[in-house]
């Protein structure tokens, strides 16, 4: 990918979400990626529905999304942007959940809510990147940390 395609690009289907990211169903929790500046920052977008499988346990009475998979969202999110902005690098990269500082929760996240994770890099140092970040539903904050992953190339793994 050359400078002028990275810097063009501004959204991130389902498609490209798979091919920045290792995850996949029942664990990739980000549907698409809008606003993306570089490595600098980006919004993922969930679409929360009843159907997922956290939801039979987590409770079943009163389903409420896990704090955890937020902050891994959040995560996700932040991690896709440091791979597509390291493909000019030609060896593909996978990307490591290193740290999570300071994360609070505000609200619960039920089935039918549209959550934006909107990711803003703090500092980077060599293939170490931190963000600050937060989950939004309907324009409330619903949770937030701030997270830290390392990038490797496929050739290290």
């Amino acid at each position: 990918m050359d400078a002028s395609s990275k810097t063009s690009m501004d959204s991130a289907d389902i498609m490209r979400v798979m091919e920045l990211l290792p995850h996949r169903y029942p664990f990739l929790m980000i549907d698409k990626i809008i606003d993306i500046d570089g490595d600098n920052s980006a919004t993922g977008i969930k679409a929360v529905t009843i159907n997922e499988p956290h939801f039979q346990g987590h409770f079943p009475h009163q389903p409420v999304m896990p704090g955890v998979l937020l902050i891994e969202a959040m995560a996700q999110t932040a991690g896709a942007i440091c791979v597509a902005a390291d493909e000019e690098s030609g060896a593909p990269s996978l990307v490591y959940f290193m740290t999570i500082d300071k994360a609070k929760f505000r609200k619960p996240v039920i089935p039918g809510d549209m959550v934006q994770f909107h990711v803003k890099k703090m500092k980077q140092r060599r293939n170490i990147w931190k963000f600050a970040a937060e989950a939004v539903v309907d324009g409330n904050k619903v949770a937030e940390a701030e997270i830290s992953a390392m990038l490797i190339s496929g050739d290290e793994v």
